[in-house]
């Protein structure tokens, strides 16, 4: 029988900061730690990963938004790599306001906001409720908000299958443990389900299974899911979904992968409904989930070639 002396440790957050042009420091916004990886100067790009991973996520997207003359600042989320992960504050109302102390904290009064998955949550959520912090949103395989809300009750047959895993994640520990099981295991099973063909590569898979085994990163990112479940029966649910109601009025650019199978094709569309500003749909095909690593050059292509309509 092994002692818990035999078991191996955890990684150290210390493992998220990978080597590269980039630099890595501590932000202090909205009373929380955040560490961010920094590239360049110019316009704020502020990119917001999604789960499960960390900042790395946009590592292209650093270094090319940087070479093209802009400030990419690439932040792990509250709860996440080797940021702060305080026992609460996982509504999006909290994150949202992350999201705009960080831009304040980095010495701009405002950013283009370029998010994937829950990072494309807080962007649409951060455009609705601090406008005038958001320049311009890019979404990345991330429907507006109600659209997704509509989907999960009205799409069961198809949306709602899709998502079968934010009811188990509503489970109490058991997700944790899975997440972190067997060098986590579960995670490279997400990324390949979620992602398109030949996603995850061999190094991507091991960062982001070695990432979510930091201590406090697998509950954290549950709790995003956990209010997201038990919020639609709550006033805190009922107040985000109406502040939702609120038009988009900075330049949005969605881009979304025809294989996406976390959050359908079908779900994003009809996301422009909610924007005021000028939009963009594009929908990319033989892309999963994890666009923005899969096609690296076809996505940050389009970021730049969008960026100047943000202004």
């Amino acid at each position: 029988m092994s002692s818990r002396r035999d078991r191996p440790r955890p990684p150290d957050p210390s493992v998220v900061l990978v080597d590269g042009p980039w630099r890595h420091r501590d932000v202090s916004a909205n009373g929380t730690r955040l560490h961010v990886a920094e590239l360049g100067d110019g316009p704020l790009v502020l990119l917001l990963h999604g789960f499960p991973q960390f900042w790395w996520a946009f590592r292209d997207q650093l270094t090319a938004l940087a070479a093209a003359g802009y400030r990419a600042v690439a932040p792990d989320l509250r709860g996440y790599g080797a940021s702060d992960k305080p026992p609460r504050g996982y509504d999006v109302h909290t994150l949202s306001d992350d999201v705009a102390g960080l831009i304040r904290a980095l010495g701009e009064r405002d950013a283009v906001i370029v998010g994937h998955d829950w990072g494309g949550v807080l962007g649409w959520a951060t455009a609705a409720l601090r406008p005038r912090a958001v320049r311009g949103l890019v979404a990345l395989s991330a429907p507006h908000p109600r659209r997704a809300r509509s989907a999960l009750l009205g799409d069961v047959r198809h949306q709602g299958r899709a998502s079968a895993y934010i009811a188990y994640f509503q489970l109490p520990w058991r997700p944790e443990r899975a997440l972190v099981a067997d060098d986590g295991r579960y995670v490279g099973q997400l990324l390949r389900d979620w992602g398109g063909p030949g996603y995850p590569d061999p190094d991507a898979e091991r960062r982001y299974r070695e990432a979510i085994q930091v201590p406090g990163v697998a509950h954290s990112s549950m709790e995003y899911y956990r209010w997201m479940g038990r919020s639609q029966l709550r006033p805190d649910g009922a107040r985000f979904a109406a502040a939702m109601r609120a038009q988009i009025s900075a330049p949005t650019l969605q881009l979304h992968g025809a294989l996406d199978e976390c959050l359908l094709a079908s779900t994003a569309q009809g996301s422009g409904r909610y924007v005021r500003g000028p939009y963009t749909w594009r929908l990319l095909d033989g892309l999963g989930h994890f666009i923005h690593e899969e096609a690296p050059d076809t996505v940050t292509a389009a970021i730049l070639d969008w960026l100047p309509a943000a202004g």
